[in-house]
C-alpha cells in the first residue's frame, strides 16, 4: 500500500492537470484541448488541494469559495488506479476544512459518480439549476 500525501499550497501545471484528469474520469467532461482555458481554471481557483503518491500526482480537488457561506467543488479527480482507498473523501474533507464549516459545499457530480457521493455523507440535491456555458 502506497503512503498518499496531501497538499494545499502546491502549485500544479496545466499538463499535470490534465494527465489526472485524463487518468481519472472527468477528461471526457473538461476542455482538456485547450490548455489556455485549463491554466485559467486552475489559475483562478481559489482552493486547490492535490494528492500525491510519491512524486505523482493521483487526485486533486479544485473549488471555488467565498470561505463564509459556499464553496463550489468544480472538480474532484481521482487516478482510477487509486480509487476505493479514501483518496476522494479526502480530498473533500480538506477542501471543506479550508472552506470553512459554515459554507456549504456544493458540486455537480458526474455521472459516474452519482452513487459515491452519498456514500461519504453528501446529500442529494434536486432543485439546482443551471445556465449551461456555449462552448464545452
Amino acid at each position: 500500500m502506497s503512503s498518499i500525501t496531501y497538499h494545499d499550497n502546491r502549485i500544479i501545471s496545466a499538463e499535470q492537470f490534465v494527465d489526472v484528469l485524463d487518468r481519472s474520469t472527468l477528461a471526457r467532461r473538461r476542455p482538456v484541448h485547450d490548455e489556455g482555458r485549463i491554466s485559467r481554471m486552475l489559475k483562478h481557483a481559489n482552493i486547490l488541494i492535490t494528492a500525491w503518491d510519491g512524486e505523482k500526482l493521483v487526485g486533486v480537488s479544485r473549488a471555488l469559495s467565498d470561505f463564509s457561506y459556499c464553496c463550489y467543488l468544480s472538480d474532484l479527480a481521482v487516478d482510477v488506479h487509486y480509487q476505493k482507498q479514501g483518496i476522494g473523501k479526502e480530498l473533500i474533507q480538506r477542501t471543506r476544512d479550508i472552506a470553512g464549516e459554515n459554507a456549504s459545499l456544493i458540486l455537480l457530480a458526474a455521472p459516474d459518480a452519482v452513487e459515491y457521493y452519498p456514500k461519504i455523507g453528501m446529500e442529494n440535491f434536486n432543485d439546482c439549476f443551471i445556465i449551461r456555458r456555449k462552448s464545452s
